[in-house]
Order: C-alpha cells, then structure tokens, then sequence
C-alpha cells in the first residue's frame, strides 16, 4: 500500500450555473521517501489539491487515503490529530509566530498534541540542528532572513516525525541561493530521512530535484515525468513540458 492514495478526486466550488470545478477526478499514488511536484499554470488546482491531501479542505467526491486511513471517514478531531501527527506543512509565507523562537516555532506542532515544553523544545532542537540552524535556536523571526524563516518551518514540519510532508509553494518567497537550501533539505527529507514529500511550485529549477512530476491544466491530472537526480538538463525538460501545457 502506498503511504497517500488520492482516488478520483474532485473539488467543486459553488453550484448550479455559478459552480467552478477546482480539481476533476484526480488519481495518484506517493510512496514512503518519494519527492513528488505538482505544477501547471496558475488556477489549475495544484494547491486545492495539495489541500484536500492534507485535510484542510473537503473534496466533493473521492476519496485521500494516508498510511491507510481514510480521510472522509475522520471527525475534524480525528482529522486534526492526524493531521499533527502524520503530515507535516510548509508553507510560501513561512507562518511563523513572530514573538517565539525559532524553537518554540519549531516545538509548536508537537507542543499542541500534548507533549511537555520541555521534551518539545528538545525535539525542536534536534531538528533546527538538522537543518542548519543550531547557532539561531533562541533567534525570532525578525532576526532571521528568509532562507533562515523557512528552515525553521521545515524543523517545524519534520518535529514530529510525520511520514508526509506537504510544501506549497516553499520557495516562492525566497532567492536563488535559498530557495535551492530549502529544496535541498526536502530532498533530504525523502532520501535520508524517509519521508514522502509532495510539493506544488511553479519554479522548473525548484521541480527537478523531485523524483517525478505530475502537471495538472484545468484541474486535470494530464502529464506526468520521471526524472533521475544525476541527470542534467532537467529544468530544461519541465520547462519545456511547461510551455506545452501552456
């Protein structure tokens, strides 16, 4: 069994003559230590998508199963823990709260599921350690670049130890240099530290360090390419892909 089955999805907004259908019948499969991107032009569902994965949203019909456990059977309490324990988030705008720490930041997921601050805060260590940041533990925000913001979110997402991540957009907000840090550790998240990872961006730098791609147009699931990491001229691929989809 794969770690996320997405079966058939489909996400509609509104009714009658005014309803826009989001995502259409979208099926996929992402394995433990798999590095999937989803891209296509703006407004064809790849975050509506990326949503409905995560159970911040509820589909119209389909179906998402993680570690084989379906969503639509989940109360929103069941939903939320699960959501804390197995999945964690990585957003474009880092959502970090600006009067805490990079640690107590880091430590936020777990602290919320009931884990003692202390043993939190060691856990978020461990992680800010991980990603380069162990010399900023007690560094906020505004004390932070941007690069070093959306390390701390990758800490916070990984702190307690959930089998998925979900990043939209990470690096949209970040430069050259650290958007390819960022992407780096999601990289590594998949290959040493086993975690499946699904990411939605726009960038083909930023896409081929994913193992495969998938493009979405229209909310429709309509192209998908593997890539091999020691391969060169594969931004040049998805780029191209791209403007055939355009």
């Amino acid at each position: 069994m794969s770690l996320i089955e997405v079966e058939n999805l489909t996400k509609v907004y509104g009714a009658g003559e005014t309803a826009v259908t989001a995502l259409s019948e979208v099926t996929l499969r992402v394995e433990v230590g798999e590095f999937v991107a989803i891209m296509g032009p703006s407004g064809c569902g790849k975050s509506t998508l990326l949503h409905l994965m995560g159970g911040l949203d509820r589909p119209s019909s389909g179906e998402v199963v993680i570690d084989g456990e379906k969503l639509s059977r989940l109360s929103d309490e069941a939903l939320t823990r699960l959501r804390r324990r197995k999945i964690g988030f990585v957003f474009q705008f880092f959502n970090l709260i600006p009067v805490l720490t990079a640690t107590e930041n880091a430590a936020l997921p777990v602290t919320l599921d009931g884990v003692k601050p202390a043993q939190a805060k060691a856990q978020a260590r461990v992680w800010l350690e991980k990603v380069g940041l162990g010399k900023r533990l007690d560094s906020r925000p505004d004390q932070l670049s941007g690069g070093q913001q959306q390390r701390v979110a990758v800490a916070r997402a990984l702190v307690a130890d959930p089998k998925l991540i979900l990043a939209d957009e990470p690096t949209g907000n970040l430069d050259t240099r650290a958007s390819e840090e960022v992407v780096g550790l999601l990289r590594q998240a998949a290959d040493d530290w086993q975690r499946a990872v699904v990411m939605v961006t726009h960038d083909p730098r930023i896409a081929a360090y994913a193992d495969r791609i998938l493009f979405l147009r229209d909310g429709v699931l309509v192209e998908e390419m593997h890539l091999d990491q020691g391969q060169t001229g594969s931004a040049d691929r998805v780029m191209d892909t791209m403007r055939q989809l355009a």
